[in-house]
């Protein structure tokens, strides 16, 4: 009995000694968040692609939970980004377009996971505007602004104290950058005595679409498959869908479509390029094409260079993911893949995003977390990115502050069926200004989805929409003032208005007016013509 009591005492005297944090490494799981710009769902083979496959990512919903309604609240690349970290709308977080700087003084929750005892780091696309370097990690090193996808110039801050060290340029592909600078991190950067949560975050597949020099070729001796909406007439939507300036036919650019290349290349990067654009441009310049015929080349030309981009993300996170299993620490990391919004990829004839149609509306979202989601799982309840940052939190056992709006996804990721569980979703667009041309020009609005039924509001044109997404899929016919749906509009409308008061939503709507002027874009340039 005695020898048992000093053995006892022994061990408690060792643990004693150990510090916290390296029991929470043992006990708390590391986060890995991956994060794109602009990745649409179907643009992934585990939600159906048909036109690319994505492997590597697909590893990450085969090992874990595919979610099918997951659901930004502003689509848009900053406020997306702001959301996150805050678990707050972008009325609350004070990001509520691009443009806007993200005040990092405000709660987030990379800092509440610090103060828990993980490390923290982002590498890669940040995007939030600010002047300081991000807020709440121990280490960044992120693009300045948008980021070119060659020869990047990053900022560095290395001591964790918010301040940036240093600008560095580096040179070469930015999505193989970004993976050297995010395996460096976790090879020997970080403090391995403490549980981890790495933003390991992509500009691509973002505007204007530059491919890796391996993937420069990729797709040419394919026809990617057009949507059926390619030449959508907008016939029952009103004049946001109309008046937009984001369509494949009369919006992409020379920069865009690959006959202007990027002025940042060196004299390598600018041969490899020319070497594999400058024959297929002679040939559509050679074609002459016009109408419906140069619509169809630019969807083509835009959609492979887009696949191109996913491409190398999918061969970079495969690097990650191998060296978590080389490394052995994908045993106790739970890794997440999403992107800011969805994308049209040539529905309604559109690129870009904005939008509360679903092209844009959706994020892909998978989660990977050994000895808890259970393999080539689904989930369909809707979620939000709004709920990412409260489920970071729990999944690393630390309370999440009463002001977060979301709600944490692990008792879904742990196959538990909420009865609480939302069964609407609001969104709100801010993004335009009656008095000077905005990106895009699209109609500020504001939304609530359910399972089956979409009411949208343009408020400063004042239109309404309602689609049923049960017979309408496609939100092609608008049912608003159909008779059948009045008490479904009834409905919704009445459900905007409490979403509104419990998200404390401010109203910006201004005067309406009963008949506004209509639109003019003067400034938008002429359709680009190859050749012309």
């Amino acid at each position: 009995m005695f020898r048992v009591c000093r053995v006892i005492q022994f061990v408690l005297v060792v643990c004693s000694l150990i510090a916290p944090t390296e029991l929470y490494s043992a006990e708390r799981p590391n986060i890995l968040f991956i994060f794109t710009d602009d990745h649409a769902p179907r643009a992934l083979s585990c939600y159906g692609s048909f036109i690319n496959e994505t492997p590597q990512l697909d590893r990450i919903a085969n090992e874990g939970m595919l979610f099918q309604h997951c659901y930004c609240t502003n689509a848009i690349c900053g406020p997306s980004r702001a959301v996150i970290q805050t678990g707050k709308y972008s009325h609350l977080n004070g990001f509520v377009r691009n443009g806007n700087k993200f005040d990092g003084h405000q709660q987030t929750f990379p800092k509440l996971l610090r103060s828990a005892g993980y490390t923290t780091a982002v590498i890669g696309k940040w995007h939030l505007g600010t002047h300081m370097a991000p807020q709440g990690y121990d280490y960044s090193e992120v693009l300045k602004g948008q980021g070119p996808y060659y020869n990047p110039l990053m900022l560095l801050d290395e001591n964790g104290d918010g301040q940036r060290d240093r600008e560095v340029q580096h040179t070469g592909y930015v999505t193989d950058i970004i993976t050297d600078l995010a395996l460096e991190w976790l090879k020997n950067g970080r403090d391995d005595t403490k549980p981890f949560m790495l933003m390991f975050q992509h500009k691509a597949p973002h505007r204007e679409w530059q491919p890796s020099p391996e993937h420069l070729t990729l797709y040419d001796d394919v026809e990617i498959a057009e949507p059926p909406t390619l030449f959508d007439d907008y016939a029952t939507r009103g004049r946001a869908a109309r008046e937009q300036d984001m369509t494949i036919d009369k919006t992409l650019t020379a920069l865009d479509l690959k006959f202007d290349p990027p002025k940042y290349f060196n004299a390598e990067q600018l041969s490899t390029w020319k070497a594999a654009y400058g024959p297929k441009n002679e040939a559509v310049i050679a074609a002459d094409l016009e109408g419906r015929d140069l619509v169809r080349w630019k969807y083509q030309r835009y959609i492979k260079d887009y696949l191109r981009c996913i491409a190398s993300v999918d061969d970079n996170v495969g690097r990650v993911l191998e060296y978590l299993d080389e490394s052995g620490l994908a045993e106790n990391t739970v890794v997440i893949y999403s992107s800011d919004q969805g994308f049209y990829l040539g529905e309604h004839g559109w690129f870009d995003k904005r939008f509360m149609y679903e092209e844009s509306y959706q994020m892909p979202l998978m989660v990977r977390w050994p000895g808890v989601v259970t393999s080539n799982s689904v989930d369909e309840h809707l979620v939000s990115n709004v709920d990412f940052a409260e489920t970071f939190l729990e999944i690393a056992g630390v309370d999440a502050p009463n002001d977060m709006q979301g709600a944490s996804l692990v008792p879904l990721l742990k196959g538990d069926d909420p009865d609480d569980w939302r069964d609407s979703h609001y969104y709100h667009y801010y993004e335009f200004e009656e008095d000077r041309r905005t990106a895009h020009m699209v109609r500020r609005h504001y939304g609530v989805r359910t399972d089956r039924f979409k009411l949208i509001h343009f408020y400063n044109v004042d239109e309404w929409e309602l689609y049923d997404l049960a017979k309408d899929p496609h939100e092609l016919r608008n049912v608003f003032d159909l008779p059948q749906y009045a008490s479904v509009v009834t409905k919704l409308k009445a459900e905007i208005k409490l979403l509104q008061l419990e998200l404390d939503v401010p109203d910006d709507t201004g005067s309406v007016t009963a008949d506004p002027p209509s639109l003019s874009i003067p400034s938008r340039s002429r359709p680009f013509r190859p050749g012309g």
